[in-house]
């Protein structure tokens, strides 16, 4: 095990502050010196909040010298993405005419996190809004992959996705609103839930009741994943999906315990007219001889109905005009093309066209629901071939092992969407890596609420793939700036 405690898990971040073995203030210099010293290269965060979170360090740091009872996350460094509301810290959501929005309060689960004493090192990148799978904006430019600089990150959530797979905190609030936790999370080989819809209460969504948008947890691994749920999870008067939930003890329901034996697992590689590389195929049916190994019974599946792309643009750019309409109007110029371009497409989409794409999310959760009768997890890859070139543009063409595709959407990550319209939990785990030496992640989807019993799936999983002993080396010197511009 590293004595460096930027590659220490939280979990055995808390074990050793228990013990007295470090301190929380030893643990925020060391990952404030190795933002300072990667910052440069990855291009993960808007803002680092060395000041404010030393100052939280000693405080720490004297109350466990004083005996004061640990509170479940003291001293434990963790970055929020630059959409999620931070009380006195910059939220600019990647946007130029929000580059000085300073909130008065913290989302739910912020305060929730900081309550429970995690330390805030600092906001993490997104493009604008979060509204695309590339994180670049132009307010902040581009942010490379942990393992290759000439790779993106993915998005929405890329900064937390660099930041926590290259040891610069090790927990991250993320979002997913069809993805956004979960590609990332494969590009750069973390661990990305997308809980069930209303397990993290949601306090900033304008829709709660349509929502399908969530505050996520970003981890290296699935029991640091379960320690920030613990904290972050119940109910809230803000979110109306939250009410009622019953508590569930996520950190011993994410133990590796027992085995499959009793599970059966339905599967897919890809959607019927969708190809996934040969490498990600590889990695897939290693990983689906691992869940047999451990006892599953796993049965192929048709893919047919969860091409779904159409719907959930139907929604989304609907949500996205209403919310962005007036803002595009007065800062046309402010705003990239790509954004801008996405708001146009909502032109073309009428009221009836948005009920009926509400009417098929039901359909899609039916369905869901009805394959979950009969089985326990769907099993899929989280995206069709490793990260994607660094400009990458979301209107031009995808390359899966040479075949050329139209639209990078539907054809890179056709299994994430899905499950935000339907609210069921599902997860990205590090699964193997590409000929290219990038990361590949395997995608697990659980019951409806779940979400405990899914992470001890994943845990089993994890354990039985070991591939958490691998890190991105020093990402190399790029060979052009980390903030360009589109």
């Amino acid at each position: 095990m590293s004595d460096d405690p930027c590659f220490l898990s939280a979990g055995e971040l808390r074990r050793q502050i228990g013990a007295k073995e470090i301190s929380p203030l030893e643990i925020t210099r060391a990952v404030l010196a190795r933002v300072e010293r990667l910052q440069p290269l990855l291009n993960c965060f808007i803002e680092i909040c060395a000041d404010r979170a030393l100052a939280e360090a000693r405080d720490a740091e004297r109350r466990i010298m004083a005996g004061d009872p640990l509170r479940g996350l003291e001293g434990i460094p963790f970055t929020v993405k630059d959409i999620v509301n931070t009380k006195d810290v910059r939220t600019t959501f990647g946007a130029i005419p929000y580059r000085d929005n300073v909130p008065d309060h913290d989302a739910v689960a912020v305060a929730r996190l900081r309550a429970a004493g995690a330390i805030l090192i600092g906001k993490t990148t997104t493009p604008e809004f979060g509204t695309k799978c590339l994180t670049d904006s132009p307010l902040f430019g581009r942010t490379r992959n942990a393992w290759s600089a000439e790779r993106s990150s993915g998005g929405s959530s890329g900064g937390a996705a660099v930041a926590v797979a290259s040891g610069l905190a090790p927990l991250a609030v993320a979002t997913d609103g069809g993805g956004s936790t979960r590609i990332p999370a494969a590009c750069n080989g973390v661990v990305g839930l997308k809980q069930s819809n209303g397990v993290i209460p949601h306090s900033q969504v304008q829709d709660a009741f349509g929502n399908q948008t969530y505050v996520t947890p970003m981890t290296r691994n699935v029991a640091d994943t379960a320690l920030m749920m613990q904290a972050m999870a119940g109910e809230d008067a803000s979110d109306p999906w939250s009410i009622g939930i019953p508590p569930a003890d996520f950190i011993a329901g994410a133990l590796p315990r027992g085995d499959l034996k009793d599970k059966k697992i339905l599967f897919c590689l890809a959607p019927p007219g969708r190809k996934a590389s040969a490498d990600v195929a590889a990695a897939f049916k290693a990983s689906l001889k691992t869940l047999e190994a451990l006892g599953a019974d796993c049965e192929e599946m048709a893919g047919d109905g969860f091409d779904v792309e159409p719907i959930w643009r139907a929604i989304n750019h609907t949500v996205w005009r209403t919310r962005f309409e007036k803002l595009a109007a007065e800062h046309r110029d402010a705003l990239s093309e790509t954004f801008l371009r996405q708001l146009g497409l909502a032109q073309r989409i009428s009221g009836a066209d948005y009920q009926q794409a509400m009417f098929d999310r039901t359909i899609l959760f039916r369905r869901v629901q009805s394959l979950l009768q009969h089985a326990d997890l769907l099993v899929m890859p989280t995206i069709s071939r490793t990260a994607l070139p660094i400009g990458q543009d979301l209107f031009g063409t995808i390359d899966i092992d040479g075949e050329v595709f139209s639209d990078v959407r539907p054809n890179w990550f056709p299994w994430t969407m899905p499950f935000n319209m339907t609210g069921h939990p599902a997860v990205s785990l590090p699964c193997g890596f590409g000929a290219d030496g990038l990361p590949i992640g395997l995608q697990l989807v659980g019951r409806f609420r779940g979400d405990a019993e899914l992470l001890r799936v994943c845990a089993l999983f994890e354990a039985a793939q070991n591939e958490l002993d691998r890190w991105p080396a020093a990402v190399p010197t790029p060979t052009a700036s980390c903030t360009n511009r589109d």
